[in-house]
């Protein structure tokens, strides 16, 4: 009798896979009220992996991190008409407090423009406190009424920048930066994901934005996901809150702002993208476990050379785990670590050191091979290398297989079923993009011929990316 298999087969139900993952590969459990979840050690890894290379592009263009309150003022949010609109049917609001209604509601932070720019209009007082450049690492609270963990839960992590600059082509251009930079730049080399940077239309723009740059990934279904955004504010929050500076003239000027964010979806991304129906599939690069080491059997001299074997691997400048834990069969535990997508498992048992072997086991790629004990500290690094390269091809080869050019709705309903649909924004239009949204279909973004990102909403052949998302 074939035995079941530990996940539910992409093909049969990739909702169901994608949930079975996030649990038997352990990264998240959901908690206790609904649309909130606890990041469990091995996913919260990936987070801190994630955290700490995009902390050092996002002070490599300049900012500088804070840390500003969770709970705001609910009159903030009032200041800036279509900001409390867009965010009015997700906030948390706080009544009570020490046994006593509060005189005024507290907002549970569910973004920090208003609260920032509270302390912006105070910071800010001459043209040489500009640009003023600050990010923080923070959780938030949006009421989710459809959650799924890792990508849309009720409270989750993420880093949200804020900037204030002289003028508009200084904000216009460092959001393009953080885009392309920092998130393009993080997303294509560290997670292997192929993404697409374009504009959002008006209807999908952040709430009190005049523009949302944003970036999308197909995911292994042909859903879309937007995995990040950059906004110009232009000065909708500056005049809200009477951020202005004196300028080198001696005129008062109200500044010109962005932010952006990224969160925990990308797990999910991850998940998404790069999983197969045998668990996840780690980017080296971004791997906290790039190679574990497993004993086969409880034997002295094993023990003692997958220690050896591990110390070798660290000094080579890998990120390994030994596992030696030969009171769990050597099958469980190697499904587990297949389940956890580490890229390389180098196995040994006592006929591998009769040999001086291992096997070795490439989780992205698959399959395994017999080599040399002496040799792995050469070889595995070229694997590693090889390996990330191969998942950001599949995930490009992806998308440019399930994207087709379309003339109509009807044709980018019938490609949105499997992919992508382009189709010229000209003849869309907003019209053309409500009656999409009828059949549960959206623009993901707004692209230009060659692929760049438009200068406006209405430049000469721009392209709409349409698609269902998550």
């Amino acid at each position: 009798m074939a035995k079941a298999p530990v996940l539910t087969p992409q093909a049969d139900d990739f909702p169901r896979w994608y949930q079975d993952l996030i649990s038997k590969a352990e990264l998240a459990d959901n908690g206790p009220v609904r649309g909130t979840m606890v990041i469990r050690p091995y996913g919260y890894g990936l987070w801190e992996r994630m955290q700490a290379d995009m902390d050092a592009r996002i002070k490599a263009v300049g900012a500088q991190n804070a840390y500003f309150p969770l709970f705001i003022p609910q009159s903030y949010l009032t200041r800036e008409a279509q900001h409390v609109e867009g965010f009015a049917p997700e906030l948390a609001v706080v009544t009570h407090g020490g046994g006593k209604e509060l005189e005024e509601p507290i907002v549970v932070r569910p973004t920090s423009e208003t609260i920032i720019n509270e302390y912006f209009s105070k910071w800010v007082q001459s043209y040489r406190d500009l640009p003023l450049l600050i990010n923080q690492w923070a959780n938030v609270v949006r009421w989710e009424l459809r959650p799924r963990l890792f990508l849309r839960t009720t409270e989750f992590l993420w880093q949200e920048g804020h900037t204030a600059h002289a003028t508009q082509d200084d904000a216009r251009e460092f959001a393009a930066r953080i885009q392309r930079d920092v998130y393009g730049d993080f997303m294509e080399n560290v997670l292997a994901m192929d993404v697409v940077l374009g504009r959002k239309t008006v209807k999908e723009r952040f709430a009190g934005a005049i523009n949302t740059l944003t970036l999308e990934g197909m995911m292994g279904d042909g859903k879309a996901l937007q995995l990040g955004t950059s906004h110009e504010l232009g000065q909708n929050f500056a005049k809200a809150f009477h951020t202005q500076y004196l300028s080198k003239e001696g005129t008062q000027e109200h500044v010109w702002q962005t932010s952006w964010g990224s969160t925990t979806r990308m797990i999910g991304a991850l998940v998404m993208m790069h999983g197969d129906d045998n668990g996840l599939r780690v980017p080296p690069k971004l791997a906290h476990v790039q190679v574990v080491v497993l004993a086969i059997k409880e034997d002295e001299a094993v023990i003692a050379k997958v220690h050896e074997v591990g110390d070798r691997l660290r000094a080579a400048g890998l990120r390994v785990v030994v596992d030696d834990r030969t009171d769990t069969p050597f099958g469980r535990r190697a499904v587990d670590w297949e389940l956890k997508g580490v890229p390389l498992r180098v196995e040994i048992g006592p006929r591998d050191l009769e040999g001086g072997t291992a096997m070795l086991a490439r989780r992205i790629p698959g399959g395994k091979e017999p080599v040399a004990l002496d040799a792995l500290a050469d070889l595995l690094p070229k694997a590693l290398e090889e390996d990330q390269a191969r998942l950001l091809q599949e995930s490009r080869d992806r998308r440019l297989s399930r994207t087709v050019d379309v003339a109509s709705i009807d044709e980018a309903v019938e490609a949105a079923a499997t992919g992508w649909g382009r189709i010229p924004w000209a003849d869309l239009g907003p019209e053309g993009e409500a009656k999409l949204a009828e059949q549960g279909v959206s623009v993901r973004c707004l692209v230009a011929e060659d692929g760049s990102v438009p200068t406006a909403d209405d430049a000469p052949g721009t392209v709409a990316v349409v698609a269902r998302a998550y």
